[in-house]
Parts: structure tokens; sequence; C-alpha cells
């Protein structure tokens, strides 16, 4: 088990050159980006953009100039270099590089993976079942078990190459064949090929520029691999056939509507494929049987815009079924069961109202927001959103007359936390593996019994060194929006820096008992009394919810006294899909006014002040922090922005860039509707830079994004530091969206992130031990 940070921040990695640290003189100054005027009109308004020059990639000035900016921004942090080492040691001290995953079993073999110290990368093994009713995981140490085979090591495969992605990773059930999919530019287009596991060999089989998420059917004989647009849209998808030459594939569904993303996938009972496709508001799904790959695609309901669904194939009675979630009479989605030779037909509701147990009070299906069900053999697992919390239930199948037993909530005995049904792959299983995590708890993976309702804990994540759990705490806290709506926000500290009552309002900081008597032995933010330095993070876009996790390279941030927060915003998904409606397209306001409200309720609440206080976001995070940077630059010390999407009017105009058009359905169309380009006009970062006192700014982006395009942060950097103020750019020029690959260069980049906002918070001479 690996340690993460917030899955929208996941900035590169290595220094920002790709090389090592250059010895070379240091700039004295930061770079003056010239100003070619470039006029942008649409609906009767002009704008100049001095700085649009800076998207011709390929051009030897452009790269000239992020170059420069990188030699700046090295020499602005140069005299971090050492808590920079510190907080990857700290974070290296603290994860057990030499692990491994809980087995997982999959036909006649248990599946885990290793990973090494010094090594970037996992390794994914195998051990062969003892007998078919073997299902409980073998305990797995640091060396090979007697029988354990590698399938596929992606350190050997990464060899040479300065960035590497596994895109696909798909087997045949009988374990005979691995298709795996490689990126090594982090343009995310996959290279796809097929592995001989009886001898380690990769076959003749090689297709290039796919996408992500490739799979090898049941048999082993298929593959089925989709392809995209000029505008990197999923359009197509093929089916090749194992042993022959790609140039014979043959393309089974196309989508030509540019709203649209498409993909593929076989079902958990293995016995149905589905062809999806995809906008923000609209799902189209068909299906191919198992038995009958060659076959066309059979559409499961009519595309109808406006109406999302989910399919899943069941077993129920003996008959095939399908599970569909879906929005069609409800926002948050029900759950109903048709027959798969006549999905049209009328269904089953497989929750009914008020048939709910498990928790201390009765459950009705207004509380929950559905987003998943995974089918097994005899019951019925469901992901849903109550609370603001990721949830888990259980459906047990019965009797034919009545299939469907109670929605029984598997529950965690935590005001805050995040439970998800993990890797599953058996159709027949009896338990199931589901995670668990808070912002205080290392992940736990654990096995439930369905039968008996009963819990075996299989791993916890480890967390080593000097560390003591006991010293965390973590609450939720709600702040009022200026429209009266209360946003969660999700708190997590040192217990010796600041205790909880009963309301929000911190206590003081505790008297410390050793080292001089300040609290936490010595990092105690301030005096007693004192607001805490304070990390904000939001995202707030595409209905993504920003769960409260554990993170071990945050405990580097809570050990210098720094709080940390997740305000969870609209636009996200963390309280159903009203959360989600108001804060998109013309509504989208509300995510910035609500980082803010929260903001300003932690300073006037007592719990830091503004100049103790950084925001951090990314990709549409980034948007966020940009716009917050425009509107309230007062509130923050510091804001970090991680690939941010900050000239997003520009890019929402272009529908020949990658993704544009989809994002029409998030954002607005702004080209077509002149009320949307005002509105987006109002906000968009980049040209609503104004001549303010802003806080200062780090701006991390990687050259090779196709999701947003290293021109943003360039420009809104150029234009920030024209009107005065400190911001830095570091460009990766070697990665993507996620940045580097290698979980060395993540600590190191995650390590650069936080001693630049350790020094913006004034932290940055904390020692601490690891």
């Amino acid at each position: 088990m690996t340690d993460s940070d917030s899955p929208a921040t996941a900035p590169s990695a290595r220094t920002p050159s790709g090389t090592a640290t250059s010895t070379a003189t240091a700039p004295a100054s930061a770079p003056v980006a010239k100003k070619v005027p470039f006029e942008r009109t649409h609906h009767g308004h002009t704008f100049v953009d001095d700085y649009e020059w800076m998207r011709e990639k390929e051009s030897p000035e452009v790269i000239a100039h992020l170059e420069a900016e990188n030699a700046w921004t090295n020499a602005q942090t140069a005299h971090l270099e050492g808590l920079q080492e510190s907080i990857f040691t700290e974070i290296r001290t603290r994860i057990k590089e030499t692990d491994m995953s809980v087995p997982n079993r999959r036909g006649r073999y248990w599946y885990f993976s290793r990973t090494k110290a010094g090594l970037d990368y996992g390794i994914s093994v195998r051990l062969p079942i003892s007998d078919p009713d073997d299902w409980t995981p073998p305990e797995v140490g640091e060396e090979p078990l007697p029988g354990e085979e590698v399938v596929f090591d992606s350190n050997i495969a990464a060899a040479g190459q300065e960035f590497f992605s596994l895109g696909s990773f798909s087997l045949s059930d009988d374990g005979s064949r691995l298709l795996y999919g490689v990126d090594t530019t982090g343009d995310e287009r996959y290279t796809l090929r097929v592995r001989d596991l009886g001898t380690g060999d990769d076959l003749t089989d090689t297709i290039e520029g796919t996408f992500a998420g490739a799979s090898l059917d049941p048999s082993g004989r298929f593959v089925f691999y989709t392809t995209v647009d000029d505008a990197w849209r999923p359009e197509k998808v093929w089916r090749h056939v194992v042993g022959t030459d790609s140039s014979d594939d043959v393309c089974i569904f196309h989508e030509p509507d540019e709203r649209f993303f498409v993909g593929s996938g076989f079902s958990r009972s293995g016995r149905m494929m589905f062809v999806v496709t995809g906008s923000k508001t609209t799902t189209g799904y068909w299906r191919l049987s198992a038995d009958d790959l060659e076959s066309e695609p059979q559409e499961i309901w009519p595309r109808v815009d406006g109406v999302e669904y989910n399919v899943e194939h069941a077993i129920i009675g003996g008959e095939d079924r399908f599970l569909i979630t879906h929005n069609r009479n409800r926002a948050d989605f029900e759950l109903v069961d048709v027959p798969a030779a006549e999905p049209t037909a009328a269904g089953r509701d497989v929750i009914a109202a008020g048939a709910h147990s498990g928790v201390s009070h009765e459950l009705s299906i207004d509380d929950l927001r559905i987003e998943d069900v995974d089918a097994f053999a005899d019951f019925i697992v469901l992901s849903y959103r109550r609370g603001g919390f990721a949830r888990v239930g259980i459906v047990r199948l019965c009797e034919a007359s009545s299939p469907f037993g109670p929605l029984q909530e598997l529950p965690f005995g935590r005001e805050t936390g995040s439970l998800y049904l993990g890797n599953n792959p058996e159709f027949a299983q009896a338990s199931i593996r589901l995670h668990f995590t808070s912002m205080s708890t290392p992940a736990v993976i654990y096995s439930h019994r369905v039968a008996g309702g009963t819990d075996t804990v299989l791993k916890r994540q480890p967390v080593l060194g000097s560390v003591d759990l006991d010293d965390y705490t973590e609450t939720l806290l709600w702040a009022k929006a200026e429209d009266g709506t209360d946003i969660p926000i999700s708190i997590v500290c040192r217990k010796d820096l600041r205790r909880f009552g009963d309301d929000d309002t911190p206590a003081s900081v505790m008297e410390g008992t050793g080292n001089g008597g300040d609290a936490m032995n010595g990092t105690a933010a301030s005096a007693k009394g004192e607001p805490a330095p304070l990390l904000l993070y939001g995202y707030g876009s595409y209905e993504a919810s920003m769960d409260p996790y554990f993170s071990v390279s945050r405990l580097s941030l809570l050990d210098r006294g720094v709080v940390f927060a997740i305000a969870h915003v609209r636009g996200g998904g963390e309280m159903g899909r009203h959360w989600y409606d108001q804060g998109k397209t013309t509504a989208k306001k509300n995510t910035f006014t609500d980082f803010i409200d929260v903001a300003r309720h932690l300073i006037d609440t007592g719990w830091t002040s503004p100049d103790r206080l950084v925001a951090s976001g990314g990709s549409a995070g980034g948007l966020l922090m940009g716009a917050i940077a425009n509107t309230a630059p007062e509130l923050f010390a510091g804001i970090s922005a991680e690939v941010p999407f900050v000239d997003a009017l520009t890019s929402i105009l272009m529908p020949e860039l990658p993704l544009t058009v989809i994002e029409w359905e998030e954002w607005g169309d702004p080209l077509h509707d002149p009320e949307v380009y005002e509105y987006m006009r109002s906000y968009s970062p980049y040209e609503n830079v104004t001549e303010a006192a802003y806080p200062r700014i780090l701006a991390v982006t990687s050259l090779n994004d196709t999701r947003v395009l290293y021109v943003e942060p360039a420009k809104w950097v150029a234009r920030l530091r024209e009107v005065g103020a400190d911001a830095l750019l570091r460009t990766e020029m070697v990665a993507g969206h996620g940045g580097a690959s290698g979980r060395y260069d993540a600590w190191k980049e995650i390590a650069f992130e936080y001693a630049w906002i350790l020094d913006v918070l004034g932290r940055s001479d904390v020692e601490i031990e690891a």
C-alpha cells in the first residue's frame, strides 16, 4: 500500500528540467516574458492576449522561456533545499518501502504486488491457489513464497525511460495471458502488448496510440481497446484478435458526437462486455455476450439527453438480469433490475423506500446518492454517499418471488471517514474486500463475510518511524456560505496543537511538556491561544468528492504545527447531485465563494489568520486557486496551484483543443452562448488579474499534459508578475497531467511543494523527528 496525496494534487517530481539540479549561476531576476498582442474576439468583445505566443510548444523560444522560469524557481527556493531533503527523508522513513499488497483471488491464482526499497514501481506477482475452496489469502512476507511467480515487473519495463505509466493491465480468466499498456512520455497514449505468462515472453502483437483501459476478454482470444480523435476524445472501440496484425483490427463502435467519450469493459461476471458512451449529463450502453464477441453491440436503453445510467450484469433466480442505476426520475439515482433479454421491459425496484437496516435509524432512499452497484452470485453491493461520506451497503438475493432483501449499511462507527468497496475479482465470493480510511486513520483493508456479518482485518497501512497515530485528531466543521448553505470542512491536526469542544471554536494551544515547554515539543505554531498555520485544500468540479483520507507525507506538515483542511465546496459530489449542480456552468462562482467563506470561517473562529493561511488545489482546483487569488487575495499568505486550469475561457473557446467540446456541459458553451461567455469572462483567472496585493503563488505544470496545457499556468504567471506578484512557475519537461511517475520522484515533488508552503507559513525552520 502506498501513500498518496489528493487525487487532484499530483505534480511532477524531478527538478524542473527533468535532470539533476543545475550548478549554473543563479539568475539575478525573474524572467520577463515578451508581449505579442493577440486579439481574441467573440460576441462583440475583444480580449488582447499578450502571452498567447507561449502556446507554440515546439518553439525553441517557448522552451527557453520555460527553462528560464525553472531556473528562477530553483534560485528562489534554493534556501529550502535542506528542508526539502528533510521532508523527503521523513516520507521515505515513514513509508514501508519493501511492502506487499493483500492477495486477491482470480481464477486459479492469488494475485498481489510487491514494492522493494530502491525501486520506483511495483512488481505484480501471483501464487497458485491450493484448491477450489481456498478463499483465505496467503500470508505474504518480504521473501517470495514457494511457487510465487512474477507476472509483470514495471521496473524492468520502465528501465531507461524518464517517464513510465501503466494504462492497462488485463488478464485472461485462466491466467495464461496478460494485456498491458505503457505510456513513456506522459501524453496518455499507450502502446499495448500481450504477454504469454507461461513463457514470460511478449507475443508479436503491438498496438500503438491507444487510450487507457483496454481489456482482454476472459478467454484471452480478443483485445478490446479505444482510440482517440484529434481532440484527444476517445471515439472508437476496436477488436483485435490475439496473434494477428493490428492493421486487421475491426472497429466495432464509433461515437461521432463530440460531446461523448466512449469506452468498453467486461462485467464482473465476465459474461457480458459493455460499450459505454458518456457526456457530462448523458449515458448510453451497448452489450455483447462473452459467448459471441464478434457480433454487433446491442443498445440496452435508448440514449436520452439528460439521462445517466450504469449497467451491471447479475444472475438472479438463474436468469440473466441487468442492474441499472439511473436518474430518470431521481437526481440522486435509483436502482432497478430488468431482464437482460428485454432490458426496456418494466423493471423491479431493488431498493424499496424505507427498506434499510444496519444503522441507528431507518434509512430512506432519499438519504442516499447512489454511485455504483456490483453484482455477486448471492448478493449485491451498493456504493453510495450518505451525510457527505462514502458508504457501502449489501442487498441479499433471496427467492425469485421476492428476490431482494433490505439494504444493510456497513457502519464504521465514526463521525468522519470513508468506506469503499475494494478489489473483488471473483463473482462467487462469499466475502467482500473493503477499504476504510480517514484523516487520522491509515487505510485499513478488511474482509466482510456477508453471510455472518463478520469482519477480518487483512492489512493496516504501515506508518514507520517515530510516528504515534494517537498524536493526531480530526473533526468535521461547517461553514455558512453567503447564501446560507452549510459547507462541510474536514480538519486534521495534532492533538497537542488543538483540542475540540462541542462547537467548532478551537481551544487554546496547549502548554508543552518538554524541550523548553513549547507545545508539540518545540514545534508549536505560536504562543498559547494564537491562530495556527493552516493549509486549505479545495477542488469543487465534475461531481468529484474529495473524501477525507490519510496521508503519510502530510505528517511532515502536521508535525510542524500546520493544520490541514479540505473545503468540500459545491461543484463536487460530497452532498449529492444538487451539490454538483450548484457549482457548475452559470452557478460556478458558488465553488469560489464557498471556498472563500470557508477561509473566512476558519479565520473568524480563530483556527488561523490570513498571514498563516495557504490555499492549495490542482487542475480544476487550480482554477479555484486562480479565482480566489483574484477575488480575495487578502485572505491568503500563499497559493499553491498544480497543473492549474487558469486560462479557462480561452481553452473552452477552442473546440480543437483536447476535451473542449465535452467540457461545455461542465462549464457552459461560451463559443455559441454570449451569456456563458460573459459569465466565464467574469471569473476566468488569467484575464481577471488586477493591480492587487497578491499572496505568494507557486504554479506547477507539465510540458506534456494533455488535460490542462502548460501554456495556461505559463501565461498566468507572466501576467501575475506583470502586476508585481511574487509568482513562481515550475514546469516538468518530461511528464503529463499526473506529473512524474516514479514514487521517489513523487515524494521529492511533494517535499518541494511542502517546503515552499512551510516557508510561506513561517515554519521552514522547524525541525522534527521522523
